[in-house]
């Protein structure tokens, strides 16, 4: 599940089935939030619609939402918050060797994950816990603020990046690149409709997403 913009007007949000290639629910939103996401589901499970897993974002408090439901956490974009953090050209070594790690989480199980970040941090421990002391005020800070951002981001989100391997019969997206390739296939078509009214908009992405796709 995931949610698309179109600049500052409206969002789309939708859960959609990675089994039968279909969108389960398309909603028109202003803000993507936690409790939208939880009424979606719900709403779902109300009309005797079983969720097996889900695949998200991993937005703050999200995956709690969800204690009964298996929750993976997209791998790509695990990846891109540790860019963001870490850039993609980091200059230290610590780094650069944590950006080296994560771009094995794909192909990872997590045993090997776990133990690569392991000894990340035993090599590294030091400069991770390097403090600057501000000579005005005496007070100190985490030299290295935004590693240490990008390190406890991966141990925070360790539980979530591998439940498709916990539940393999469910055959768990480790991703959420389906519903992303639809949200660029659509919005490459909607272009061919320049100043399409709102309203008309939003119907053209509501029958856009009740096609289902070939398999």
């Amino acid at each position: 599940m995931d949610t698309t913009y179109f600049g500052r007007s409206f969002g789309i949000m939708v859960l959609y089935d990675s089994i039968s290639n279909q969108a389960l629910s398309v909603d028109e939103v202003k803000y993507e939030t936690n409790a939208l996401y939880l009424e979606a589901v719900c709403k779902l499970e109300q009309k005797g619609i079983t969720i097996q897993s889900i695949t998200c974002d991993g937005r703050q408090g999200l995956m709690q939402m969800f204690p009964n439901i298996p929750i993976q956490l997209c791998q790509f974009h695990q990846l891109k918050t540790i860019n963001r953090y870490l850039t993609r050209r980091p200059k230290t070594a610590a780094a650069r060797d944590l950006k080296a790690i994560v771009r094995t989480l794909k192909n990872s199980t997590r045993r090997q994950f776990e133990s690569a970040l392991t000894c990340w941090l035993n090599r590294h421990k030091h400069f991770l816990n390097e403090r600057t002391v501000n000579l005005e005020t005496g007070k100190s800070h985490y030299t290295h603020k935004r590693l240490r951002s990008a390190f406890h981001s991966l141990k925070r989100n360790l539980n979530y990046l591998f439940t498709f391997e916990q539940f393999a019969e469910l055959n768990i997206p480790q991703t959420s690149n389906l519903l992303e390739g639809r949200f660029s296939d659509m919005k490459r078509k909607l272009r061919c409709h320049q100043g399409m009214k709102k309203d008309n908009k939003i119907r053209f992405i509501k029958d856009y997403f009740s096609i289902r796709q070939p398999e």
